[in-house]
């Protein structure tokens, strides 16, 4: 099988059934800190606890990707979230699957994250590790611990490409 993926424009109602926008748009804050600062509540369902994990909060740093670009595997993370919040504003994609033992290609549907915003993968989402439009670093919030918590599925037959 043969796909050529073109990301579209994230948005919650979109990218819903992947996991969460991490955005203060529409999210009425909390005024704190005697009104110098705002909080903004519940932004991502962070979900690191199965089996005893524990949450921690790293930097990856991201080099640029080029495109199109071949997408030749994808990985899952059965036993916790994950989550992307870019350190710089630039935009950044995303490229997803539903549930399932694997990635099912008719099903594969790709993301660009405008400027600003970070997301937050459900556990067990197929994804292709993080995909830079430039040199940059992201917190990234997701789960420590035993168990098997990295699944890649490598495309053997399958002919994938991103292309944006």
């Amino acid at each position: 099988m043969e796909a050529v993926i073109k990301p579209i424009k994230i948005t919650r109602k979109n990218f819903a059934a992947y996991g969460d926008l991490i955005s203060s748009d529409n999210i009425k804050p909390i005024d704190i800190n005697a009104g110098y600062a705002k909080r903004f509540d519940n932004l991502a369902n962070i979900n690191t606890s199965r089996d005893g994990g524990k949450t921690v909060v790293s930097i990856f740093s991201a080099l640029k990707r080029t495109f199109p670009m071949k997408i030749d595997m994808m990985e899952k993370h059965p036993l916790g979230s994950q989550a992307f919040i870019p350190l710089k504003e630039t935009n950044f994609i995303t490229f997803v699957a539903p549930l399932g033992d694997k990635p099912e290609i008719s099903k594969i549907e790709s993301f660009i994250i405008s400027s600003g915003i970070g997301i937050n993968y459900k556990p067990g989402i197929w994804h292709f590790p993080l995909i830079s439009t430039e040199d940059m670093n992201f917190l990234v919030v997701d789960r420590k611990g035993a168990g098997d918590n990295l699944i890649i599925y490598n495309f053997q037959k399958e002919k994938v490409t991103l292309k944006y």
